[in-house]
């Protein structure tokens, strides 16, 4: 039984790893895709709509990753 619990605590832990390398590629492709540098409108232009896509893509990109390795 205690295997089994180590079994699935690694396995969790190696998909959420997973999971978070995806998640950071993804937005770097997203970013490069893009005109112009999103931190640099963020932090300072403080630029709100682009704080909205983005949020928007790191929901969207999170379910994707989610429901892969799901």
């Amino acid at each position: 039984m205690t295997d089994q619990i180590l079994s699935n605590i690694v396995n969790s832990a190696a998909f959420a790893f997973l999971g978070v390398i995806l998640f950071a590629v993804a937005f770097l492709i997203f970013d490069l895709l893009t005109p112009g540098k999103l931190w640099d409108e963020l932090s300072a232009k403080q630029n709100s709509a682009v704080a909205i896509v983005i949020g928007c893509v790191a929901i969207a990109l999170g379910i994707i990753v989610a429901a892969a390795i799901h």
